[in-house]
């Protein structure tokens, strides 16, 4: 049996993840994309949506990789990051607004901690490309793709509730479109022009997930350009619902299509702390 490695176990708007630390643990902590796919199964592992390894950093904080449950590693995770924000700040004895900033594949990231509500400044988005036209089955669809620190394509729908997230999903996360890197995939409703409705099937984890924080700032961000006039905007907030029932935030500033000053919001919190031993 292997020795047991310690872990924390986190859920964000519905994303859940287990989170190691490599400090005082690397001997037992090796092939990560074949821990991933142990731990991140929810028969024979832990289960989660993702595992997330906490290393040191010269830079930051700390760095944190992200492995899907299929083993690939992502340049980023938005309930992540708002994960492991929570967690370190929780090992600090004074519970008071803290900065942190934490290096990922993406970049540096920043992030705010308020009790148990989480905010990350996410990379600024990159690589839009609005009204692609794909075709499924003979039939068209009109998608809109930006990567928000990883792939995103968004597409809207009049019946989010009965959308078939994850056939439809797969078909677009593979298709030769979005090749050879792949794409996640969001579907929106829009509820009016501060609120939508969001699903997301995830690359990686290969099914739809109770929510996404790179997935909600790409829905976020496409709804404004889709459906708002207004060009030139500074504070712009939107309102996700995700599949999981909570409400994520996002704001940013809009020039024409290009957005900065990006950022997620919503709660973060601890659910169980143990061994692992495989």
């Amino acid at each position: 049996m292997r020795k047991g490695i310690e872990f924390v176990k986190m859920v964000a708007g519905g994303n859940d993840f287990v989170i190691f630390e490599s400090k005082n643990q690397k001997s037992q902590i090796k092939n990560l994309a074949e821990l991933a796919k142990e731990v991140c199964n929810r028969k024979y592992g832990i289960g989660a949506d993702g595992l997330l390894m906490i290393e040191e950093s010269k830079i930051a904080n700390f760095k944190m990789r992200i492995f899907n449950p299929d083993g690939s590693e992502a340049e980023m995770c938005g309930n992540g990051i708002r994960c492991v924000a929570f967690w370190a700040n929780s090992k600090s004895k004074k519970q008071e607004v803290k900065i942190l900033k934490i290096e990922t594949k993406a970049g540096l990231v920043e992030t705010e901690i308020n009790k148990d509500r989480v905010k990350v400044k996410m990379p600024e988005p990159k690589d839009l490309k609005m009204n692609i036209i794909i075709n499924i089955r003979g039939e068209k669809y009109s998608v809109h793709y930006i990567n928000t620190g990883v792939p995103h394509t968004v597409l809207f729908v009049n019946d989010l509730k009965n959308t078939n997230v994850k056939e439809l999903g797969k078909i677009i996360r593979f298709h030769p479109k979005f090749l050879p890197q792949g794409t996640n995939v969001d579907f929106v409703q829009i509820k009016d022009e501060k609120n939508i409705f969001l699903r997301t099937y995830e690359r990686g984890v290969e099914d739809e997930t109770l929510a996404c924080g790179t997935g909600a700032v790409a829905s976020a961000i496409i709804s404004k350009i889709k459906y708002q006039k207004s060009k030139i905007e500074k504070n712009n907030n939107i309102n996700v619902q995700t599949s999981g029932g909570e409400v994520l935030k996002v704001y940013f500033e809009r020039i024409e299509n290009n957005f900065k000053n990006v950022w997620l919001e919503g709660k973060a919190k601890i659910i169980c702390k143990g061994v692992y031993y495989g």
